[in-house]
């Protein structure tokens, strides 16, 4: 948003040179620097898609009909087959579930068709200066610079989400540094180019994000007359026994097994609408993107691809 909007005290060059000194100090070569910070503006649609982020609001079966279509199930049943030797060895590293990690790219960059056209730098750049969320930006700034001087990448490579969320998985450049790995051992965590490293990366995070192999995301279901909505939270969690011994039964109107693992009833599009049972692995999803409808999304899809 150009002019007065901004909070930023300083000339965005102004900005630069303390960002350089910056990640000098922090070990960050000086030809990386110029390499990365050279030519790089404030860039006026990163601050316009920031300001109008929250504009509005889906209901839950308008978010779940644009990213469950019959085109992007089909496209990940392609992308599962096409990828299985890929995805039997991060399951075999990672003990997650290759389904969910082909769901999560499906939803992340539609299977890597689209990981973004902006310069990670510039965006990144740009929010740190902005001023309203400065510090958590000018930290990403600071581990986008060292991804690049670490030689995973190339500068004009580095491109992702107005925000700077990366490549195939659309990881945060202090989640690449945590949590990207190299799959294919050769040297370099690529997440923009290098299938086996952005899907490496996907089950790294969900196995670090607590992901328990054996067990299910959770599963559709279908609520007893009288069930009292204000139960249908995230964190009123029970063993699946009790919800069984409450009426909670299978969408075809058969059982549920009656096991001990602790589960939650939500229902995302309010009471009447779909209600599900969700364990623990729903809020290892969460961990990715901490919303109800997302992982519902990434779950549901998981479903379907594999």
């Amino acid at each position: 948003m150009p002019g007065g909007a901004r909070a930023a005290t300083q000339s965005f060059d102004a900005f630069l040179e303390g960002v350089r000194a910056e990640a000098r100090r922090q070990g960050v070569s000086a030809a990386t620097l110029s390499r990365a910070l050279t030519g790089i503006r404030a860039n006026d649609r990163v601050l316009e898609l920031d300001r109008r982020q929250p504009e509005f609001t889906q209901t839950w079966e308008q978010y779940r009909d644009a990213r469950l279509s019959q085109t992007r199930i089909d496209a990940g049943r392609r992308a599962f087959a096409d990828n299985r030797a890929t995805l039997e060895a991060v399951q075999g590293r990672f003990k997650v579930s290759p389904r969910v990690v082909v769901a999560i790219w499906g939803l992340e960059t539609n299977y890597g068709g689209f990981t973004g056209n902006f310069n990670v730098v510039e965006s990144l750049a740009t929010l740190a200066w902005d001023g309203r969320r400065s510090a958590y930006f000018r930290n990403e700034l600071l581990a986008a610079l060292k991804i690049l001087d670490a030689g995973h990448v190339s500068a004009d490579r580095m491109r992702g989400s107005w925000a700077g969320a990366m490549g195939h998985p659309q990881f945060m450049p202090s989640n690449f540094e945590r949590l990207a790995v190299d799959m294919d051992g050769d040297g370099r965590r690529d997440i923009w180019d290098n299938r086996a490293d952005a899907l490496g990366s996907i089950g790294n995070y969900l196995a670090r994000s607590g992901w328990r192999e054996e067990e299910l995301w959770g599963r559709e279901v279908v609520l007893p007359a009288g069930f009292n909505p204000e139960d249908a939270r995230r964190d009123n969690t029970k063993p699946l026994r009790e919800w069984v011994r409450m009426g909670v039964r299978r969408p075809d109107g058969s059982a549920l097994p009656a096991l001990d693992m602790e589960a939650a009833i939500i229902t995302p599009g309010g009471a009447g609408g779909q209600a599900f049972a969700v364990y623990h692995n729903f809020n290892v999803i969460r961990r990715y993107n901490p919303s109800n409808f997302y992982a519902l999304a990434v779950g549901l899809l998981s479903d379907r691809v594999a």
